[in-house]
């Protein structure tokens, strides 16, 4: 049946931890609703994260909520980070796009892009969406022969 079928084209997105986290975050009621809404919207989507995302969930001080964030996995596909990913990250460290410190932050970045997704969506408005790094990125994948990728907020999708 039609009804039955999956549709041909679903957005590839990848989602930073910031994504999971907003979702129960109380103290940014504002945020948390616009997560909740983009989550609503997530069957329309292929959404993905990494092991990254996985461990640094994992280190949630608060063991409910620790389990709970852990537990939005379960509607996403969560990629290992292979060498190839970590020396992506590193070469944007190495370009200054990222500093030694934001290591994790061009790993996202690297996963998303090595996955072939669409997009990263991120609330890192600090490291990631934004207009200056966005075009960093997107002039060293170029130069390297990579596709490029978006780096959007969850409304943005």
């Amino acid at each position: 049946m039609a009804g039955d079928r999956e549709p041909s084209y679903r957005l590839r997105v990848y989602l930073d931890t910031s994504v999971f986290s907003a979702y129960l975050d109380e103290r940014m009621p504002e945020r948390r609703q616009l997560t909740a809404e983009f989550w609503l919207r997530l069957p329309e989507l292929r959404a993905c994260t990494s092991v990254l995302a996985r461990d640094e969930l994992s280190d949630t001080p608060d063991a409910g909520r620790r389990h709970r964030l852990l537990g939005l996995l379960e509607e996403v596909v969560v990629h290992e980070v292979t060498a190839q990913m970590r020396g992506l990250a590193s070469e944007y460290v190495s370009r200054g796009i990222f500093t030694e410190e934001q290591l994790d932050d061009a790993t996202h970045v690297a996963v998303a892009l090595l996955t072939d997704q669409s997009a990263l969506v991120s609330w890192n408005f600090r490291h990631l969406v934004n207009r200056r790094r966005r075009a960093m990125i997107e002039g060293t994948n170029r130069a390297l022969g990579l596709p490029t990728i978006d780096i959007v907020s969850p409304p943005e999708v």
